[in-house]
């Protein structure tokens, strides 16, 4: 499942083992998911990304936000989970 945004139907989210991300990046976007409120050209510059590329990743974010949202908990529930791990096997 993609998103295009250019005339050569390139796409610019694709899904991947670390689930939705831009293309040609290792950027999910669980990881811009916070800044959607920002201007795009602070994110650009934050995530080193384009303008094409983050527009493409906050219309996606826009247009299926059910979708990313319900990943985005598991997301951030796993690292939760990932921590307490990890400080229980520091705490030993």
């Amino acid at each position: 499942m993609g998103i295009n945004t250019t005339s050569s139907n390139q796409e610019l989210i694709t899904r991947t083992e670390r689930g939705l991300t831009i293309t040609g990046t290792r950027i999910t976007l669980y990881d811009v998911m916070d800044y959607v409120k920002y201007p795009p050209q602070f994110v650009c510059g934050f995530f080193n990304l384009t303008e094409v590329q983050i527009n493409a990743a906050f219309a996606y974010i826009h247009s299926h936000q059910e979708e990313v949202e319900k990943e985005y908990q598991i997301v951030l529930k796993e690292a939760e989970d990932l921590k307490k791990y990890s400080l229980m096997w520091v705490n030993r």
